[in-house]
């Protein structure tokens, strides 16, 4: 089996559609890396993932809005197709196994919630108990567990 993960923001809002029965949440994802080129010029690549999420769960539809930052995980599938020049394009097409939002541009790293299926990984949302290393301002005592 191979896994695919990415990060990155969408470039439009999802698209929701009912094939044979079943949903489907279509969206992209851009992720850009930035690095030098061999004279010493800034360059950005971009690597666009077309993403198709089966699922009942259709709940997170409204929050997969342009520029929303977010983790996917699944299986990558590669899709060709002819292009408007008589010539054959290639795209990288990951269907969705589970999506977790981390934030909009605009929200100053709002952290919303995960929407999974299956026993898939869920990184743990930014509300998580941090670890004891110290150093924050925590309303509770860190010795009151709840067990």
């Amino acid at each position: 089996m191979i896994k695919l993960t990415a990060i990155g923001n969408l470039g439009k809002d999802c698209v929701t559609n009912t094939v044979n029965g079943k949903n489907v949440i279509n969206f992209n994802v851009a992720h850009t890396e930035k690095f030098r080129d061999a004279q010493g010029n800034q360059k950005d690549k971009t690597i666009w993932v077309e993403c198709a999420y089966w699922t009942d769960r259709t709940g997170i539809a409204p929050y997969l809005r342009k520029g929303t930052q977010v983790y996917v995980e699944g299986t990558p599938d590669i899709r060709t197709y002819s292009k408007n020049d008589g010539t054959t394009g290639v795209s990288l097409t990951l269907r969705v196994q589970s999506v977790q939002l981390l934030g909009s541009r605009g929200e100053g790293g709002d952290q919303g919630g995960g929407y999974s299926s299956g026993n898939s990984y869920a990184a743990p949302a930014n509300n998580a108990v941090p670890a004891a290393s110290g150093g924050g301002n925590y309303s509770e005592p860190m010795d009151d567990l709840p067990f």
